[in-house]
């Protein structure tokens, strides 16, 4: 029955429109609309409620430093630009801190390399550990020829597992030692910055005062100290 109820075409409803003499106040007002605006309205009327009733009931004598250190810029409360707020000796202390902190993550990350790369090292350098056992010289010679013979099939006869956790060490090793040469490339970028903010007069080394050159441009400097 209810199947022959939903078969039989039904009217569709329209909304009702605005009248023509209201035209001009745009769409007729849906309940779903008021709802939408009422929330709002008694939103901001609950804001404005408390605002008032923490101004009623404000300390006189509270202060705050940054009732003098900001000001209004169109209805909206800027503060001031924090541009010098540290001194050049507190940044050189600052930059000092970070170069430390860099340097301890190169040393401990070379360390990490350097133990990662011997341990890989020894596993793919390690001898089988067999020991055999001849009656004389010719038996030694025979079985001699039979090891050789059958160092060729040794890689095959490594479990996969193994294999898997050696590529996975391998690829390790090899993000440690690009995570280290970045570390360093920041390394010695903050130390010439930190070169580069003491006092005295600076100058770009030429060509050939430059000790060490390598494939990339190499920017040093020279510190003279004013007498």
């Amino acid at each position: 029955m209810s199947s022959f109820k939903n078969a039989i075409p039904r009217r569709a409803h329209k909304e009702r429109a605005q009248p023509s003499s209201r035209k001009k106040f745009g769409l007729l007002e849906k309940h779903k609309d008021y709802v939408v605006r009422a929330k709002a309205f008694h939103k901001k009327e609950e804001a404005i409620r408390k605002l008032k009733e923490k101004a009623a009931f404000r300390n006189p004598n509270e202060f705050y430093f940054k009732m003098i250190r900001s000001k209004v810029v169109d209805g909206v409360h800027r503060p001031e630009s924090e541009a010098n707020k540290y001194t050049h000796e507190e940044l050189m202390l600052m930059k000092t801190q970070d170069i430390g902190y860099v340097l301890q993550k190169v040393q401990s990350e070379r360390k990490k390399v350097e133990k990662l790369t011997a341990s890989l090292h020894f596993v793919d350098h390690q001898p089988s550990g067999h020991i055999y056992f001849a009656e004389d010289r010719k038996e030694a010679k025979e079985m001699k020829s039979q090891v050789k013979g059958s160092k060729n099939l040794e890689s095959s006869d490594v479990p996969d597992e193994i294999k898997r956790r050696t590529a996975a060490s391998y690829r390790g090793l090899e993000e440690r030692k690009n995570r280290l040469s970045q570390l360093e490339r920041i390394y010695n970028d903050m130390a010439m910055q930190k070169e580069l903010q003491k006092k005295g007069r600076k100058r770009k080394l030429r060509e050939d005062e430059i000790v060490c050159p390598t494939s990339r441009p190499v920017y040093k400097w020279r510190f003279e100290r004013k007498r």
